[in-house]
């Protein structure tokens, strides 16, 4: 028995033997391929680790751009490679560069998101979608806010800015500006866009999921991939049973189906198009790209304009006018939102300065000839909002706050806070209702400053303010 062991142990030592030096000859193949091929100039820094660590230190900061993107560029031009978490990258800068890999996506390129990322908003959401599949999804999410979605949209976002000044403003002398409207933006997404009732705590579990979306997918009890991995199981439970209720109200229904899009989902559900799974992740998904990046985009609004009181002053005016054009009590309607122009031009200045996202990863599904380099399949592509928002090229003393600098058209691909080409963000039109709908009342209801002008803005995972953003506020008396 002892003699049959040894030999068997025997053959599987010589099998891992063969094994290993298999992959090792085809890792010093491909290495040899990839090494003919010219690729762009950079560092790789150390195996699999790269230059991680400093793309983490200067995230943290809030300083990805001032502190690794920038230096190297200046070293190394717009295009370059480096080595993160573990994947070789070329990080590309420039409207040139965000046209080409945007443009090509399930062409060229994907859309590649790290493995927690993935876990926790779900393999079924539509980020992970491609093709037929990803336009399926983005047009049931498209319908509802379409021309028609939206007139329906405007009111019940009007009702919840003004319902929430009653309940968290109305008595108060201070708020936590960034809370609050992280409150309401996640009200919203569920109750107008979804038609979902938010109950107590769920606010709560979903900010356990985005603690994790960043962090190494270690399962390991008490880690932040662990605690958030609980929470999108407490939510993925509550939103079945919400599915499912929802299911049984529209079957037998489907001619005509109108309504929110949590209705529109299950009925493409019902239909046979999409799965229970999917709904699930893509209303998981959705909730996170609308309400966390537009509450941070609102604070940073605000921020400009109590350090830009000749906009502020501007700005007002605009809502005045339009409150003044409304009979005591009536709600705004879409039309009313396109005359707020100057408010939008504030809030995309704002947007260009403090981008609610950095950029995101795409992974190449052939080799690809860009600049003279090449990026060889397999490899991770960078794009950033900074490489173009900052460059003098397409935004003048780009530094400076300039709203006005919006009357002009700003070149394709040069101003990306939404991202752009198939996988521009699908809730972009109910971010600029938000925005603009929350300011028209704050700044027509309230008057308002900061109690930390030169709050610092910190990343983890997102950008927000440190302290918050809190104001002193009181009703105005107009």
């Amino acid at each position: 028995m002892a003699m049959e062991m040894g030999y068997v142990l025997s053959l599987l030592l010589s099998l891992l033997a063969i094994l290993f030096s298999t992959m090792s000859l085809i890792q010093k193949k491909s290495s040899k391929n990839i090494n003919k091929k010219k690729l762009p100039p950079g560092e790789m820094g150390l195996p699999w680790i790269g230059e991680t660590l400093a793309f983490y230190r200067a995230q943290r900061k809030n300083q990805l751009f001032e502190e690794f993107v920038q230096p190297r560029i200046t070293k190394h031009g717009n295009i370059f490679k480096t080595r993160l978490m573990g994947s070789p990258t070329v990080v590309v800068n420039g409207a040139a560069a965000n046209r080409f890999f945007l443009s090509n996506e399930f062409k060229l390129v994907v859309s590649s998101w790290p493995s927690a990322s993935v876990q926790l908003m779900g393999m079924n959401s539509i980020m992970e979608k491609q093709g037929d599949q990803h336009r399926c999804l983005r047009g049931v999410v498209a319908t509802s806010l379409s021309t028609a979605g939206l007139e329906d949209l405007v009111p019940k976002i009007c009702n919840s800015v003004k319902l929430h000044f009653d309940r968290h403003w109305q008595g108060q002398d201070t708020i936590n500006l960034f809370r609050s409207t992280k409150i309401l933006t996640f009200s919203i997404v569920f109750e107008c866009l979804m038609g979902i009732e938010v109950e107590p705590g769920m606010l709560e579990m979903f900010e356990g999921v985005l603690e994790g979306v960043f962090a190494p997918p270690i399962k390991l009890p008490g880690s932040r991939f662990w605690r958030a991995k609980k929470a999108r199981l407490e939510i993925e439970k509550m939103l079945v049973n919400v599915v499912r209720k929802k299911r049984k109200e529209v079957e037998g229904r489907l001619e005509g189906e109108e309504g929110m899009l949590l209705s529109r989902l299950v009925a493409a559900l019902v239909r046979g198009e999409i799965s229970e799974e999917e709904v699930v992740d893509n209303v998981v998904l959705l909730v996170f790209a609308a309400h966390d990046t537009t509450s941070f985009a609102i604070a940073m609004v605000c921020k400009m304009l109590a350090h830009h009181p000749n906009c502020y002053s501007r700005l007002l005016q605009e809502h005045v006018e339009i409150k003044d054009s409304k009979r005591p009590g009536e709600n705004l309607t879409l039309e009313d939102t396109k005359k707020m122009k100057y408010t939008w031009q504030v809030a995309r200045e704002s947007m260009r300065l403090f981008p609610p996202i950095f950029g995101s990863f795409r992974k190449a599904i052939v080799n690809i000839e860009y600049e003279g380099f090449t990026i060889p399949k397999g490899w991770k592509v960078l794009w950033t909002t900074y490489g173009t928002h900052y460059d003098t090229q397409y935004f003048p003393d780009p530094m400076s706050f300039e709203p006005s600098r919006f009357e002009e058209n700003i070149p394709p691909y040069a101003f990306v806070p939404f991202g752009g080409g198939p996988r521009i963000c699908a809730g972009y039109q109910l971010a600029k209702l938000n925005i603009i709908i929350f300011l028209h009342f704050m700044v027509t209801c309230y008057d308002w400053s900061l109690i930390y002008p030169n709050e610092p803005i910190t990343m983890d995972p997102l950008p927000f303010p440190f302290h918050g953003m809190p104001i002193k506020m009181s009703p105005k008396l107009l």
